[in-house]
């Protein structure tokens, strides 16, 4: 599963990440709207908006990195805003190797 999937059809793999940890949604959970309600507690607006991710740093080794820099816009693409053609290149590069042979692919949008 990956971001792109997750933000195109939420509730489709939210239910299937369910039945993968052995926890799937009962009719009756479904019907009460339990998958929008998790779907909606998860979702990138909620978890950005949090105060412990906006306030706060984490701390590794002599660098601190402010909480709020791990939220962008929760955007499909939204990288391609962010990184030049020569750290695509190189990324694309390194994906390449690590990932041949595992059956996961990537797309470029």
């Amino acid at each position: 599963m990956k971001y792109e999937d997750l933000k195109r059809d939420s509730s489709f793999h939210v239910k299937e990440l369910a039945e993968f940890i052995g926890c799937p949604f009962s009719p009756e959970e479904e019907t009460q709207g339990l998958v929008h309600e998790i779907i909606k507690l998860c979702s990138f607006e909620n978890l950005s908006n949090l105060k412990a991710n906006k306030i706060g740093a984490l701390s590794v080794r002599d660098i601190s990195i402010r909480n709020d820099t791990f939220f962008r816009k929760g955007e499909i693409g939204d990288w391609k805003n962010h990184l030049t053609a020569e750290m695509v290149d190189s990324l694309d590069r390194i994906i390449e190797e690590k990932f041949t042979g595992s059956g996961l692919t990537f797309s470029d949008s």
